[in-house]
């Protein structure tokens, strides 16, 4: 069940976690209300609920979408009068987080990426509520008495889908009154529940309530959710998960064999050509086709190289990669233009074999069928040696190729193709208007 939506690195992670922690001893303190230590962490965790007091805690802000779009000053004046609102309603009773069901949602200071959650939850009959992951609606809590919105089902599912799951596998909710357990496991996009024990949510995709044609917000803040019932919260705890590869960062391994970022995850130092059509945003390169788009291209030029990317895109979004490309003209012609590209969008059935994602464009075409859901992270490396040309998208090779022989008596497009014939330019991300979003990106120069 929605294991078409797995992919490999968040695969690997999950048989990490379970082998790392497949102790029975560790299985019933994550999996079961703790019933001494009162919000002491388990071995790995770290505590952000204290039992004394809202140390670490928020009022609610709007939602991510407005938050972003506020001046720094009007965030902050907001933030002022949520949190003492936020005050008079969540209050710390013997060790006990305690929402009067008066006022609003209660958020963590700090943002999280990906991580594993454990928190024990209690409600009132009648009750709802909900865990939202990175800002994002919801791990849902209610009590199954609420037919009429679908409760039967039981808590734990991720309400708010729309395409993927959004049920629980089976109800596993404790009677009211009674502290249930939830262990939430978020890598990337992938979901992963349990609720007293009991597998509820299997790697499901959670996706965007706020900006449905967007992914998933990559790090954002955990709330404790009010719907206007009185809610019980304790033993709140996280393990963060540190990420195969952070935004801009190079592994010690590429180091050593001399690979360099060309981002910085922080503003596009390095980069020319249309950098107002790009922000840099949660450490990621943006394309948003509200500033305009168009192509941004490295200061710097690459003759012989090793790139190494990741990409995320959303439905139907086109994009492309110029290598060796000077910074002016079509790159796919007066350079090379790697595609980029949903290969599965309806609008794109139809498209020649050498306009899918990583064909050479109009040159060279790509094996298909390597790209991850919309929504996913996908690694993509690129060698460019001399003549030879290879694109390796989730470590499956979909392009190599001579492209002298490739052009041979003429390319498969039937166009010219002069940029074939350049030695070094520049590398760049092509825009076509659509969202799309790069990060660690660093390139190993070829002798």
């Amino acid at each position: 069940m929605n294991k078409l939506w797995y992919s490999l690195s968040s695969f690997i992670s999950i048989v990490v976690l379970v082998v790392s922690f497949s102790g029975v001893g560790y299985a019933a303190e994550v999996n079961e209300p703790r019933q001494s230590g009162l919000n002491q962490p388990p071995k790995g965790f770290a505590a952000f609920f204290n039992g004394k007091d809202l140390t670490g805690w928020k009022g609610l802000v709007g939602d991510p979408k407005a938050r972003r779009n506020m001046s720094r000053q009007e965030l902050a004046d907001a933030q002022a009068k949520a949190d003492d609102a936020m005050r008079a309603h969540w209050k710390v009773v013997d060790g006990v987080l305690c929402f009067d069901g008066k006022g609003h949602s209660l958020c963590t200071v700090k943002e999280y990426g990906d991580f594993e959650l454990l928190v024990d939850w209690k409600i009132e009959s009648g009750g709802d509520s909900g865990i939202y992951l990175r800002g994002s609606p919801q791990v849902q809590i209610w009590d199954r008495v609420n037919a009429g919105v679908g409760a039967e089902v039981g808590s734990g599912g991720l309400y708010n889908n729309q395409k993927g799951s959004s049920k629980p596998l089976k109800p596993a909710d404790k009677p009211i009154g009674q502290w249930s357990t939830f262990r939430i496991i978020m890598i990337g996009e992938l979901v992963t529940v349990y609720l007293n024990g009991v597998l509820v949510v299997d790697n499901v995709v959670m996706e965007n309530y706020w900006e449905r044609d967007k992914p998933i917000y990559p790090i954002g803040q955990i709330e404790l959710q009010s719907h206007s019932s009185p809610l019980y919260f304790r033993n709140i705890f996280i393990r963060e998960i540190p990420r195969e590869s952070g935004p801009g960062g190079l592994s010690e391994q590429e180091k050593a064999e001399g690979f360099v970022s060309l981002f910085n995850a922080q503003d596009l130092t390095g980069w020319t050509g249309s950098t107002k059509g790009y922000l840099v945003k949660d450490g990621n390169i943006v394309l948003d086709p509200k500033l305009g788009g168009g192509n941004l291209y490295t200061v710097g030029q690459y003759g012989d190289f090793v790139l190494r990317f990741e990409f995320r895109l959303t439905p139907g979004a086109n994009n492309g990669l110029a290598i060796r490309a000077p910074l002016s003209g079509d790159p796919a012609y007066v350079g090379m233009e790697i595609q980029i590209l949903d290969d599965t969008a309806a609008e794109y059935s139809s498209l020649m074999p050498y306009q899918y994602h990583g064909s050479i464009y109009g040159v060279v075409p790509a094996k298909r069928g390597y790209l991850k859901p919309i929504g996913q992270w996908n690694s993509q490396e690129v060698i460019a040696s001399g003549r030879r040309v290879s694109v390796k998208l989730n470590g499956t090779i979909i392009v190599d190729a001579d492209i002298d022989q490739a052009s041979k008596p003429k390319t498969i497009d039937g166009r010219d193709h002069p940029g074939l014939k350049r030695q070094e330019g520049h590398i760049g991300f092509c825009g076509h208007g659509d969202y799309v979003e790069f990060r660690n990106i660093r390139i190993k120069a070829l002798q």
